[in-house]
């Protein structure tokens, strides 16, 4: 009998522990989302994702999310992309320019631990759904604004969509081919990671939340998010002589071979960002020669000497399919 009793308890230990593990990590975590098109619900899809309970609120004047109507639309209030960003989530339509709205908004604020929004960054304040507007009905809650320039200073009330922040911060000018027009991610690049930015904005303040029981504000920009994702090109460009260009075949703009190079029937991608993975691509291709050649021997010697590189790189790569140098 206590043998049997020890087992049984180490079996619902083990229980326990494996329950435990499964639980997603914001799971008990209630955000209210005011939230429309890209960014905002890919946050909170995030969110949703791992565990938070996402309460999506639409406004039914309008007839809710305009991602509703992007084609290829299901039926008449519904598409594959507003699911896209939305699966997982809860949803309610509120009017928070009506009083009966609003009063139904702050009942869930009082059970919520955040209140999330990617409108103009004018409209928080506007609309009562900042920090200071909402704390005297939870203490503890966390506010966030996702928005094309953030909630202050001279472009805060207009709208932001990924293109314009791709032309306004410089993405465009580094897209592309020599000569030829500028040209945008084929994803929304910074709609997504202007969600991200967002997402553990939130996280963080919930973080702190949790350990003071008193919220915050939290103030992300699409625009603000793009500049921070420059990185090196803006260290290079104020801190050298270096100037930003438009690369041929989606080449790196300093490391070589680090490109797409044309096969005898489609194209490669070749990214050789170690100086083990050149020598290996050398002998890869039968050219073992030029692992010595004192104009490929390193990094810098190989930017210098790019064109040359490029020229005997593309000459062999073009003699085989891509499947053949793929085996």
């Amino acid at each position: 009998m206590q043998l049997s009793a020890t087992v049984e308890n180490k079996i619902q230990v083990s229980e326990m522990i494996d329950a435990k593990r499964k639980k997603a990590p914001l799971e008990g975590i209630r955000v209210l989302a005011i939230s429309q098109f890209g960014a905002g619900p890919f946050a909170t899809l995030n969110l949703a994702d791992l565990g938070a309970e996402v309460i999506k609120i639409e406004d039914p004047v309008s007839g809710g999310d305009v991602a509703r109507y992007v084609p290829p639309v299901i039926d008449e209030a519904d598409s594959l992309y507003f699911q896209a960003f939305n699966r997982g989530k809860k949803s309610i339509g509120i009017n928070l320019r009506d009083p009966d709205g609003i009063s139904v908004f702050h009942e869930l604020v009082k059970v919520s631990d955040a209140v999330f929004n990617n409108l103009r960054g004018d409209l928080p304040g506007k609309l009562g759904l900042t920090y200071d507007h909402l704390k005297h009905l939870n203490q503890a809650l966390v506010t966030c604004s996702l928005s094309g320039f953030g909630r202050t200073g001279p472009r805060a009330a207009e709208p932001g969509y990924d293109p314009i922040m791709q032309a306004m911060a410089g993405y465009m000018s580094i897209t592309g081919e020599p000569g030829r027009p500028p040209v945008k991610a084929g994803v929304s690049i910074i709609d997504f990671a202007g969600g991200y930015a967002a997402a553990l904005g939130l996280v963080s303040a919930l973080l702190e939340s949790k350990s003071t029981g008193v919220g915050r504000d939290v103030d992300v920009s699409l625009l603000d998010t793009a500049i921070s994702m420059l990185t090196y090109f803006s260290s290079w460009q104020l801190n050298s002589n270096w100037e930003p260009t438009r690369e041929p075949n989606s080449s790196h703009q300093t490391l070589v071979p680090a490109q797409n190079f044309q096969t005898s029937d489609g194209w490669i991608a070749i990214f050789c960002a170690k100086e083990h993975f050149w020598r290996n691509l050398a002998e890869l291709i039968g050219m073992p020669d030029l692992i010595e050649d004192e104009r490929f021997i390193s990094f810098e010697s190989r930017y210098e000497n790019r064109k040359d590189l490029v020229k005997i790189l593309s000459k062999r790569l073009d003699q085989k399919s891509t499947e053949e140098w793929l085996r």
